[in-house]
């Protein structure tokens, strides 16, 4: 079979002439003068194919608050390490309880949560305020 044999399954539609007279007038619906009056008039809106191309976010320009650092709490440190150990983004991407943000090794924020009850030795992270009671008290 070639392309110039293939043949539509249903028969075609007879194409409604508007504006030739008939029980709908001289003008049939398509209002008076203009492009939109006239036989062969085939314009979409213009804006509304601009709209569409654009995707749909959400928010005020999409701001995308994502954090900047890699957040682990007290308690977590208290139950992986053990006494005397050092606490540093490397270790803490070796034990699994971070995760490398964008191919990179993340800032690591302690915050407050749970109990801290060895004596191990935190280096590069930052602190929340209750966690820098915990840990210095």
């Amino acid at each position: 079979m070639q392309l110039h044999q293939l043949k539509p399954v249903h028969k075609l539609k007879k194409r409604k002439r508007v504006g030739r007279g008939g029980k709908r007038g001289t003008y049939s619906g398509r209002g008076m003068k203009g492009q939109n009056s006239r036989a062969g008039t085939r314009f979409a809106p213009v804006i509304r194919e601009l709209i569409k191309k654009y995707p749909k976010l959400k928010g005020y320009r999409n701001q995308n608050k994502e954090s900047k650092y890699a957040v682990v709490n007290l308690g977590d440190l208290d139950k992986i390490y053990k006494e005397s150990e050092i606490v540093n983004p490397e270790t803490l991407l070796k034990k699994g309880l971070i995760r490398r943000m964008k191919g990179r090794l993340p800032n690591v924020k302690i915050l407050g949560m749970g109990k801290l009850t060895k004596k191990i030795t935190i280096e590069n992270c930052e602190f929340s305020e209750k966690a820098k009671e915990k840990y210095a008290g």
